[in-house]
């Protein structure tokens, strides 16, 4: 009994410290709301708005991914491997940066406005509802669409087989095979879509704001900034998790299986008969490409406007980008010293795997609101900036880190816990020995994500910082505001190159310490 109490003490004090954090800031924020009563008009459209830009954004990513999906299922050609990869960018890609390169091209100076006038068409906005739902299906049509090609995947390759020996079409194959696949996976990544798209801060912060656009996140960070109104903000905090949590729960029951049973894990061989003719190909094709285009063009306009700017950089973004790179490593470090623990229990303790996926139901605004309102009283909270900064940010990268672990972790309980056993080891022997090692890839995979979240994060700090405490983010902000936009593109750039380069590293650090 001693020695099972001291194998789940890790995982008990790891979840004792994020519950405290997550529902500690909850608990401020559900005290300090006092109900619904104090919430204006303007705070009732900014609800019908977050929730009609979410359900739209996620809607248009889905129905975008479904020809994109279906394209790299069926065809083959150099590169596919390498574009999926790439296409798969926009998920750690920093939001202020994605923003910038979004309206580097469909801003009023951007390259679409300036082809428009060659024609004489009226320039498109990149502001407003527009601007927000584009930049949504920008960050979620790679996830819905690698979501989607899982699930065609999934089929086995015998079902395609027997498909083409009935001599089905294209036609027949979806209505037999894709469809049923279909609405097995869309709910579940709509839904995903859905939940990201509600808690989308530096989205709205940046391209939206107007009566007409704005959020639930950003009218929290108003009535905190420029009211200072903290119940109004609270109130909010309290309607936004609410969403999230019934999101949540909604999400957790819709994803049915597709149910076509099992196969003999040959790979799919694409079957001519089955991907139709010259028309599909080119169909096919032209969703790539577009798809390609609309994702990739938006980097390399950063790259394109901000490399030559890297020598004219302010002194500030030197300073930042340092506080910035601290702060990712250090919230790198805690996500996994909690993250670990808690994935080791969680298969044999629910609670370590319920405790993990906790702050999923917060967002970093609202569990910095609460920790606003909690620090308040004791200490001028815009001390504690940093430390807020970084908390946050570990906090709300345990829930991918462990969903990460997790299948590696059951294998490795799995093939290793009886021989262990057999052995004697146990505690820091194993966990050097055995559990760290085996563990490289994911544990190595896991840190590059949570540092490549840290890195572009702009959530707590716009609450916490008096304006002179920045991260990298924050100063692109503040440059993009001022409207020094050579200077911002060269800061974006920076901290674009600087993002990559620290998940490439910590995710080839875990390959290279892999023994096998």
């Amino acid at each position: 009994m001693a020695t099972r109490a001291r194998e789940i003490a890790p995982a008990a004090l790891a979840g004792a410290v994020l519950t405290a954090l997550v529902l500690g800031t909850l608990a401020a924020v559900a005290i300090r709301a006092g109900g619904l009563s104090g919430l204006r008009a303007s705070d009732l459209a900014a609800i019908r708005f977050t929730l009609w830009q979410a359900a739209l954004s996620a809607l248009l990513s889905c129905a975008l991914a479904i020809p994109v999906a279906r394209a790299l299922h069926r065809r083959r050609f150099a590169g596919r491997d390498l574009l999926i990869s790439l296409m798969g960018a926009p998920f750690i890609l920093p939001v202020i940066v994605a923003v910038f390169g979004l309206i580097a091209v469909f801003g009023r100076r951007g390259f679409i406005n300036a082809a428009l006038g060659h024609f004489g068409i009226e320039p498109l906005s990149i502001y407003g509802a527009q601007g927000v739902i584009t930049a949504h299906v920008f960050f979620n049509l790679p996830l819905a669409t690698r979501m989607i090609l899982h699930g065609w995947q999934a089929i086995p390759s015998e079902r395609f087989r027997l498909a083409a020996s009935l001599g089905f079409g294209p036609v027949q194959t979806a209505r037999q095979l894709e469809r049923p696949m279909l609405r097995a996976v869309l709910p579940g990544a709509f839904l995903a879509i859905f939940l990201v798209c509600l808690t989308s801060f530096a989205v709205a912060l940046t391209l939206g704001g107007g009566p007409r656009a704005t959020t639930v996140e950003l009218a929290i960070y108003q009535a905190f900034r420029f009211d200072f109104d903290m119940g109004r903000a609270a109130s909010l905090a309290l309607v936004q998790v609410a969403i999230s949590v019934t999101a949540l729960l909604i999400a957790a029951r819709v994803t049915l299986p597709a149910s076509f049973g099992a196969g003999n894990d040959r790979s799919f061989a694409p079957i001519a008969q089955l991907s139709g003719g010259a028309a599909h190909t080119a169909l096919d094709e032209a969703a790539i490409v577009l798809a390609a285009a609309f994702l990739l063009t938006p980097i390399g306009a950063v790259f394109a406007r901000g490399l030559p700017a890297l020598t004219n950089l302010p002194p500030m973004i030197w300073s930042a980008t340092a506080t910035s790179l601290i702060i990712a490593l250090a919230s790198t470090i805690a996500t996994l010293c909690v993250a670990l623990p808690l994935a080791l229990a969680a298969n044999r303790h629910r609670w370590a795997e319920i405790a993990a996926m906790l702050p999923m139901t917060a967002s970093a605004l609202v569990m910095g609101t609460g920790a606003f309102l909690i620090a308040r009283p004791f200490v001028n909270p815009t001390n504690l900036a940093l430390p807020m900064v970084l908390l946050t940010n570990a906090a709300l990268s345990v829930p991918f880190a462990t969903r990460i672990l997790l299948p590696e972790i059951r294998t490795l309980q799995t093939d290793y816990d009886r021989l262990a056993a057999s052995l004697g080891l146990r505690g820091i022997a194993r966990l050097r020995l055995l559990t760290l090692p085996r563990l490289a890839r994911p544990l190595g995979f896991s840190a590059g994500l949570a540092a490549a979240f840290s890195m572009g994060d702009l959530g707590v700090i716009t609450l916490f910082s008096d304006g002179q405490t920045r991260t990298l983010p924050l100063a692109l902000f503040q440059l993009m505001g001022s409207y020094r936009m050579d200077q911002a593109a060269g800061a974006a750039s920076l901290l674009l190159i600087l993002t990559f380069a620290l998940f490439w590293a910590l995710d080839r650090l875990g390959h290279y310490a892999d023994p096998q």
